[in-house]
């Protein structure tokens, strides 16, 4: 993939990763669950490990205009190393996909409640555990979508 393609693509995915974040949730009982982790799992299928960039600034801006800015600069190092990571080592059948998404949402959920124990306490971050699982979940269900949706479209394509 040339340069300015991948700027471009990357472009429009921190964009569209901002958007999902703030704007397509699904409220639940105990909250919602947002749709940006799943794009961060489309832009490593399409950009690799350049995915992670793409994930920190769509993220952190999420952050920033969604009215979070004590969350902006552990978002961006949690999910740009989501994107690096899922970007890095999304080869392979559904399985191991699965698995690597998994692993990034463990580092996501880990990563917060290691944050929350020290800007708040311990017991408020083990309370925000339980929902940070709910959204891995759903960035995990809806990332192997749009996985499998962007292979069909590739292969149609071709």
């Amino acid at each position: 993939m040339r340069n300015v393609q991948r700027l471009t693509i990357g472009g429009l995915m921190a964009a569209l990763i901002m958007l999902f974040t703030l704007f397509l949730r699904i409220h639940t009982a105990v909250g919602y669950i947002h749709l940006g982790d799943s794009v961060i799992f489309l832009s490593a299928v399409l950009l690799g490990p350049y995915a992670a960039l793409s994930a920190a600034v769509g993220s952190a801006m999420a952050d920033l205009f969604g009215g979070s800015p004590l969350y902006i600069l552990p978002t961006f190092f949690l999910k740009g190393l989501m994107g690096w990571l899922a970007g890095r080592f999304l080869r392979g059948s559904i399985i191991q996909r699965l698995l690597v998404f998994c692993l990034c949402e463990s580092i996501m959920v880990l990563g917060y409640a290691l944050f929350e124990s020290l800007v708040y306490n311990w017991p408020t971050a083990l309370a925000e555990i339980p929902m940070n699982c709910l959204q891995a979940a759903g960035g995990v269900a809806f990332g192997m979508l749009f996985c499998v949706l962007a292979e069909r479209i590739n292969q149609e394509v071709a």
